[in-house]
């Protein structure tokens, strides 16, 4: 059974800085071969993507995130990675971990004061 815990949510002001982590076990799965991504949903809104990453480290980027969040993946620890800066109120969500859009963590809150 895949597992997905996220850690590094919390309180910050506008213009802070937060990194999220995720980590993944399991017994039947190969982390480096599954693309993941950081997924946000904010109240009363759907989930979105915010970023993903492929086996082979290339990122994407939702536009409202570009230039201001970085994804990465660190495959000897089956963990993936979203450092946030210039975090904005409009990025508060609970934050989830997602392998391939099929597995998910049970997310973390990111809350971003004005």
């Amino acid at each position: 059974q895949v597992q997905l815990v996220e850690s590094g949510g919390g309180l910050v002001q506008a213009g802070g800085s937060l990194r999220l982590s995720c980590t993944v076990s399991g017994s039947s799965f190969s982390f480096r071969f599954n693309t993941m991504g950081w997924y946000r949903q904010a109240p009363g809104k759907q989930r979105e993507l915010v970023a993903t990453i492929t086996t082979g480290g290339a990122p994407n980027y939702a536009d409202s995130v570009k230039g201001r969040f970085t994804i990465s993946r660190d495959n000897a620890k089956n963990g993936v990675y979203l450092q946030m800066n210039s975090l904005k109120p409009e990025d508060t969500a609970v934050y989830y971990c997602g392998m391939s859009a099929s597995y998910w963590g049970q997310g973390t809150q990111v809350t971003v004061s004005s």
